[in-house]
């Protein structure tokens, strides 16, 4: 678990698209830290990746990023962080980030590919693949829920799935869905650090909804209790 006290530092910057689900993240990773006893420090402004400054942290949370939002300098300092023993979190279009920089994609675990579109919102149905991760304890086996439903391209070794969307609840024959199911969430150990992402949250609605914030509390904490 946890020191009481522990620092997170919550990352919004955009460069690309811009989710108006935001500023509601923001509030519920507050909630969060409060309920467990954490600090949140969140901005949207890169100075913060330098190594002194991210010294103070234990955990980096990367809420709905989007394009290249580092320079070499705070790639360096964050990736310093990353060796260090610190933990990173990504929530949706992390993986959306920093296409330029390998590093980061190995990080993440995976890049984002393409979503539906006309509506981009649905509702699909996940299969919880582990249950005996803190992210994913006390959540339904099939979960029915309203999001934008990530495809991935460059997944990584190694990684450890935790949930899985069937693209047959939420795709139209003519969208030609595949059987199998999709990755949506996972963690792995990499680079000296420990990772968490979930490509769920798109909604300003998702950071409301009690299941979703039990998934989003069980990744920070277990990012922090590595």
């Amino acid at each position: 678990m946890p020191e009481p006290g522990a620092q997170i530092l919550v990352f919004t910057k955009t460069t690309n698209f811009r989710h108006q689900s935001i500023t509601a993240g923001k509030k519920a990773l507050e909630s969060i830290a409060v309920k467990n006893g954490l600090q949140v420090y969140a901005t949207e402004n890169a100075d913060i990746f330098a190594e002194k400054s991210l010294r103070q942290f234990d955990v980096v949370v990367f809420l709905l990023t989007s394009g290249n939002v580092l320079d070499e300098n705070q790639q360096q300092a964050f990736t310093q962080f990353i060796q260090s023993g610190g933990g990173f979190m990504g929530i949706h279009s992390a993986a959306d980030t920093e296409y330029k920089w390998p590093w980061y994609g190995q990080l993440v675990g995976a890049r984002f590919k393409t979503h539906p579109t006309d509506p981009s919102v649905r509702e699909g149905k996940i299969t919880v693949i582990r249950n005996d991760h803190m992210a994913t304890m006390g959540l339904p086996t099939i979960w029915v829920r309203r999001d934008e439903w990530y495809e991935f391209r460059q997944f990584q070794k190694g990684l450890n799935i935790l949930l899985g969307v069937d693209e047959r609840s939420f795709k139209s024959d003519a969208e030609k869905p595949v059987s199998e199911l999709q990755p949506v969430a996972w963690f792995h150990e990499f680079d000296g650090g420990y990772a968490f992402y979930t490509a769920l949250g798109h909604t300003k609605e998702s950071y409301q909804e009690p299941l979703f914030l039990k998934h989003l509390e069980g990744g920070l904490l277990s990012v922090l209790g590595k």
